[in-house]
């Protein structure tokens, strides 16, 4: 079997591995339709790790995919062949303390795709999952659209933690992917008023386009100032999409006492700080954000009945063949790419 592989930092080969195999009676066998192209996904290849998870060439990446069923296991009776499956990168045990709370995304032994000591990555053209984690589409949805319900469901999982009656005036730091996915699901959740921040203009851009109220550049102008010019009260909540310490600063200056930040980024760094003395004395609520937890069902709903559209997120399509063209091109951020995905 042929599969996508980092065979050192910021070099990605097509090798041999072994096929996959079912091993029990709930495994279905998956032929691998479109990966989306993740940042974190990006991270290893630049870095070779993302925190404490380090990589062990040569290693696949890659989390977010759609499907189709090649096989199922004695026991799958909801999934036949040939059925399209937005897959959850996502396994959890069911066992411990986590899982037994509802809370599968903390769980203590999860198994994630394209993490290492974890799972291998699914840019492949076969692997295995549970099928519990194999959710059909009934012919609602395309391979594309499948395979962005995984990033769309940390945006919906982020506005789950982060809106609430009081909150309809937001900003979202970051407008990639994810911090798009995050405009779509805090509009639908209540968010009036949409102020959005990117050092890309062409992402920003897009942002305008899609529904929100103001843009800025911080590399261009005060983006705190602009925002407090607007809205002097601070708003409800900021989703911070880009990991940097400096988005981190400018929430602390934009969000109204009793606000809320919402940690979404993945930091490359091993630490940040918090203005504390800010943090404090408007008594700021700080909730991070793992992935998601119970949202791909709703996600596939909302694209299946239309009420979300993402498809515009994608920018850039490649074949298998030339699946490293896609990492060298989000890691450079040429072409004015948003959302890259690799087609089989």
């Amino acid at each position: 079997m042929k599969a996508l592989a980092l065979t050192k930092v910021a070099r990605l080969e097509i090798i041999d591995v072994p096929a996959p195999q079912i091993k029990n009676d709930t495994d279905v066998l998956l032929k691998i339709a479109v990966v989306g192209v993740c940042g974190s996904d990006i991270h290893y290849y630049e870095t070779g790790r993302v925190g404490s998870q380090v990589v062990s060439f040569p290693y696949r990446v890659g989390h977010e995919c759609s499907a189709t069923v090649a096989q199922v296991g004695k026991a799958v009776k909801n999934l036949k062949i040939g059925d399209l499956v937005v897959v959850e990168p996502a396994v959890s045990c069911h066992n411990c303390d986590q899982c037994k709370m509802g809370r599968e995304n903390t769980c203590r032994n999860l198994k994630f795709l394209g993490t290492p000591g974890q799972f291998d990555g699914c840019i492949c053209e076969y692997m295995v999952m549970p099928a519990e984690n194999c959710l059909p589409v009934a012919g609602k949805l395309t391979p594309i659209q499948a395979a962005l319900c995984e990033p769309f469901t940390i945006g919906l999982y982020s506005a789950k933690q982060g809106q609430g009656a009081d909150s309809k005036t937001i900003t979202i730091l970051g407008s990639g992917p994810i911090g798009l996915s995050c405009m779509e699901s805090a509009r639908l959740k209540g968010a009036g008023k949409i102020f959005i921040t990117d050092k890309l203009d062409y992402r920003l851009n897009i942002a305008a386009k899609h529904g929100s109220s103001w843009t800025g550049n911080p590399d261009k102008l005060d983006i705190v100032n602009e925002i407090l010019k607007l809205h002097p009260t601070g708003v409800d909540v900021v989703y911070e999409c880009a990991g940097q310490q400096s988005t981190i600063d400018q929430s602390a200056e934009i969000l109204r006492p009793g606000g809320k930040l919402i940690l979404v980024g993945i930091p490359r760094d091993e630490r940040i700080s918090l203005p504390i003395d800010k943090f404090r004395r408007k008594e700021l609520t700080v909730v991070n954000i793992r992935r998601q937890n119970r949202t791909t069902e709703e996600a596939i709903e909302l694209l299946e009945s239309a009420k979300v559209n993402v498809d515009y997120m994608v920018t850039h399509r490649f074949k298998f063949a030339d699946g490293a063209k896609a990492f060298e091109l989000l890691a450079g951020y040429k072409d004015s790419v948003v959302k890259a995905m690799i087609e089989f």
